[in-house]
């Protein structure tokens, strides 16, 4: 571990930080196929803490679905898990809140796009290489929806199709 501040969480999961100050830069603790899948774990147990529930993590948790199942399986998967992930640290699914279809399902084809570039890497370099590329901003789907279109609650609700083709991001 770099110079910084390791805590350690429920059920053996360990969060590296090199912000002492705070905590919340969590992009360390992705390092090797071993915490990716104590990460995973957490999240599936709904052990993990809220404040590490962050876009990364996200896209962590969508990438290892996608190496590990079907592009559909996968959408089951996060669907289910995030739900029962925010009821379990209290974040409600609602119209304003908690699980969104259509970014859960654009950043899914867009991690698609990512895996299907990386066959052949190994996971964490795939994750931080993921991370290193646009889809690692919260701003990303914005290049294919307005913000109202985007965060409508008939977006949260269910997919709306982009406004342009995710083919033409580079993911």
């Amino acid at each position: 571990m770099k110079h910084g501040l390791t805590v350690k969480l429920r059920r053996s999961y360990t969060v590296h930080s090199n912000r002492a100050d705070d905590g919340k830069n969590l992009e360390n603790m992705f390092n090797t196929a071993e915490e990716i899948q104590a990460f995973i774990a957490a999240f599936e147990q709904c052990t993990l803490p809220k404040p590490s529930w962050t876009h990364h993590a996200h896209l962590v948790a969508a990438l290892w679905y996608l190496t590990h199942h079907s592009e559909e399986e996968a959408l089951e998967i996060m669907r289910r898990r995030i739900r029962a992930y925010n009821e379990a640290v209290g974040t409600e699914n609602s119209d304003g809140s908690g699980y969104h279809e259509t970014l859960t399902r654009l950043f899914l084809q867009g991690i698609s796009l990512h895996v299907a570039k990386h066959q052949g890497v190994a996971l964490p370099d795939s994750v931080t290489a993921l991370l290193a590329s646009p889809l690692g901003k919260r701003e990303w789907p914005l290049r294919f929806y307005s913000r109202e279109r985007l965060f409508s609650v008939e977006a949260r609700r269910h997919w709306v199709a982009p406004e342009k083709p995710v083919e033409e991001a580079s993911a």
